[in-house]
């Protein structure tokens, strides 16, 4: 477990199969998930397992709980990781909107820098981000990754063209 201020971070358990069912089939989701179908429960069964060695399916999905009542509020992954090159895709979900811009995706994101820096030894991370996704861009930013690149009308969301931006944040100098 990750503990910060005022959330935690804890692996995906078998127990949180529901709520992620739920959260991943919503379709207020979809967008920043690059979803076109629900998911089913045996599949989101499998990712679980997936999930359970990070060195084997290069995944690593945590639950963001508050530390106040131990409620899960979204989820924070590392996906694409590669020990060999030293660097991982980060993407982060705060389900609720009632529990956006109060600061836990933020702390959520410098807990996970300090895990994959400290204890995964990575090098870099990286996230896309949809041009659209303001607030995504602002969170980032705050959280000291550097725009790296802008890929134009890279994304195809209800019949509209939307640019990806690239950000990354190194880790470690060398």
């Amino acid at each position: 477990m990750l503990k910060g201020n005022s959330i935690y971070l804890r692996v995906v358990e078998a127990e949180d199969a529901t709520k992620l069912f739920i959260w991943e089939n919503d379709p207020s989701n979809w967008k920043v998930s690059n979803t076109e179908v629900p998911f089913s429960m045996h599949s989101i069964h499998q990712l679980i397992e997936q999930q359970s060695n990070i060195r084997n399916s290069g995944e690593l999905r945590f639950m963001i709980c508050l530390n106040e009542n131990g409620n899960s509020i979204g989820t924070i992954d590392l996906y694409d990781v590669n020990f060999k090159h030293g660097y991982a895709t980060i993407g982060i979900m705060v389900a609720d909107q009632a529990d956006r811009r109060r600061g836990f995706a933020q702390e959520s994101i410098k807990l996970i820098v300090e895990y994959a820096r400290d204890i995964l030894e990575l090098t870099n991370l990286q996230c896309a981000i949809h041009g659209d996704n303001e607030p995504s861009i602002a969170l980032f930013e705050q959280c000291g990754f550097t725009r790296v690149g802008i890929r134009k009308n890279w994304l195809k969301y209800k019949g509209n063209r939307i640019d990806e931006i690239s950000y990354q944040l190194c880790l470690k100098e060398i």
